[in-house]
């Protein structure tokens, strides 16, 4: 696997062809209040960028337009909280997407464990470490350890994809997730507009 550090942004012309697997890193779980440092992508070959992002400025235009782009499909895990920091701090709406997670809790009801590290163990027999998890990504230099972290958290995306994509279908639930998904850019904003909890179709 290579891992590639860009600083501020994406180089100009690098393609990840109709779908790219991306995770971001922050300093906290509070999009007001804790900053976004760095996002990973990988276009599914085993190989991964990484992003640190220039903050305060976060003037990363390529990084931008990948995240917008209609015609690239971004897989996340847990999409609903990278969509709303790349909201919050990048400006963009991200779309199309698609979330690992919430294609898990449709199909993977025998078990309550939807973590990127379950689904990773028993869908593609990868056993990630999640020691980095909580380390310091704002800081200057990123260790070895933090990238390669960052890595793995998206260069099984496509393959976690694959074998959720036939559950579903064999579930009869495509639709219903393609909706869950459609609607993601809107819950991040709902998040970022001061509605994380309330449930605003209860009665």
């Amino acid at each position: 696997m290579a891992i590639t550090l860009h600083k501020g942004d994406l180089p100009a012309g690098l393609s990840f062809g109709s779908s790219v697997a991306v995770d971001t890193e922050t300093l906290g779980l509070n999009p007001h209040r804790d900053p976004l440092c760095v996002v990973q992508l990988s276009a599914g070959d085993g190989n991964a960028h990484i992003v640190q992002l220039d903050r305060g400025t976060y003037n990363a235009p390529n990084l931008r337009a990948l995240m917008g782009d209609p015609d690239v499909l971004k897989i996340f895990h847990f999409a609903r909280f990278d969509v709303a920091m790349m909201q919050r701090y990048l400006g963009v709406v991200t779309s199309p997407v698609y979330c690992t997670k919430i294609a898990s809790k449709l199909v993977r009801t025998y078990t309550d464990r939807h973590g990127l590290k379950d689904l990773s163990r028993e869908l593609v027999n990868v056993d990630m470490s999640k020691q980095q998890q909580s380390s310091d990504w704002g800081a200057e230099k990123l260790s070895d350890a933090q990238l390669a972290y960052a890595a793995s958290d998206v260069t099984h995306l496509h393959e976690i994809k694959r074998i959720l994509d036939r559950m579903l279908a064999r579930e009869g639930r495509t639709e219903l997730a393609k909706a869950c998904f459609a609607f993601l850019p809107v819950r991040a904003a709902l998040d970022l507009a001061g509605w994380p909890e309330e449930d605003i179709f209860a009665h």
